[in-house]
């Protein structure tokens, strides 16, 4: 005869948060990790698939998030949490969003630490400061796939899954979160922020910070066409160009390619963005040598506008913007523009911009202020 469980343990087991998981499958060494299974573990997205010890408060993970068209798929990350024993509640957690490395596997961060280097002392700066941190590779970097560069939801999708897969770990992190990113991070973080509410309602997003984030794509499109000196403009864009081709098949982005940057888009999919400024690739070519000058632009504008341009979120949490006055890769003019649109729809917004900072420099620049803002939040 079957012995029946005591109450005591039914009622535990009916207490299990969702989304928590018993037990976490350890994932393989060394590449393999990347790899997902090839029948991928059932329940909602952000749930963990695996994941690996990689120091004594740091996992890798790889979690199940959603991609173009709704296709589930497996993304790597890391998480980390703070020394010391979780607050009441569990430690709160930012998300953050890297900037552009590039579309190759090799060029994820998990797997390629030195490829987002220059934010490593922001990151432990808000360890030490008592949050947990939470950084995905997004959709296609790492893991199979090629990675949609730039399209929007599928970005938004992985902050915030990352986060559901770091509250599966079992190391006490908390609903509390902060949204965060650098550049093409900060579009992600953006899009994050609009998506939330419906994607992880059991989330408590207390804020966005973006610094310098990609919007107005559209609206720049026009100006490859004016810059006829080489740039590393050049090698974005023709990332650019990649990732809106994945978002939308039917623009056949190919036949929109001079010869000379034809020739050269393969290694898109396999150069880091480094390796694309050099001057033996996109880094050897004016941006106005990308598109055939007959090209009818027309329709790629379109699809950069509904797929990409985060100006047109509406955003009800908390958000802060920094931007460096000096940067020459996402221009100050479109972040004011972005912060005007921004205000006239309500979104509760503080916006500063550092005098002579780059583009790299202003994870550096702001980053006192980020944080204090952050402790102000998260209080």
């Amino acid at each position: 005869m079957r012995r029946l469980l005591p109450l005591s343990l039914l009622l535990a087991a009916a207490l299990v948060p969702a989304g928590a998981h018993a037990a976490v499958r350890k994932g393989p060494a060394g590449l393999a990790f990347y790899k997902p299974p090839a029948h991928l573990p059932g329940g909602t997205h952000g749930r963990l698939i695996w994941a690996r010890r990689t120091s004594a408060r740091s996992w890798l993970v790889l979690y199940r998030s959603v991609g173009l068209n709704g296709k589930v798929d497996a993304v790597s990350g890391v998480v980390s949490v703070p020394k010391g024993r979780a607050p009441k509640g569990g430690w709160p957690v930012i998300s953050y969003a890297h900037g552009t490395t590039g579309i190759a596997d090799g060029c994820a961060p998990s797997r390629a630490p030195s490829t987002a280097a220059y934010v490593k002392p922001l990151l432990d700066r808000w360890l030490k400061a008592g949050y947990a941190v939470a950084t995905t590779d997004y959709d296609g970097l790492g893991t199979p796939g090629i990675h949609p560069y730039l399209i929007g939801a599928p970005e938004g999708h992985d902050v915030l899954d990352i986060v559901r897969a770091a509250r599966g770990l079992g190391v006490s992190v908390g609903p509390r979160v902060i949204l965060s990113g650098h550049s093409q991070g900060g579009q992600a973080a953006l899009y994050a922020a609009a998506l939330a509410s419906k994607w992880t309602p059991e989330l408590t997003i207390r804020g966005t910070v973006a610094f310098a984030p990609v919007t107005h794509l559209a609206a720049q499109l026009p100006l490859t066409r004016s810059i006829t000196t080489p740039s590393g403009i050049t090698g974005l864009a023709a990332m650019i160009i990649r990732g809106i081709g994945l978002g939308d098949p039917s623009l056949h982005v190919e036949s929109l390619l001079t010869p000379q940057a034809a020739a050269l888009f393969p290694q898109v999919d396999t150069r880091c963005l480094d390796d694309l400024d050099k001057p033996d690739s996109f880094g050897g070519m004016a941006p106005s040598q990308l598109l055939r000058s007959d090209a009818d632009l027309n329709p790629l504008a379109t699809a950069l506008h509904r797929l990409e341009d985060a100006e047109t979120l509406t955003i009800k949490t908390p958000l802060r913007i920094e931007q460096g006055s000096a940067d020459t890769t996402v221009f100050p003019a479109f972040t004011d523009q972005t912060v005007q649109e921004y205000s006239k729809r309500g979104t509760p917004l503080v916006y500063k911009k550092y005098d002579g900072v780059t583009h790299g420099g202003i994870v550096v620049a702001a980053a006192g202020d980020a944080t204090s803002w952050i402790r102000q939040r998260l209080k």
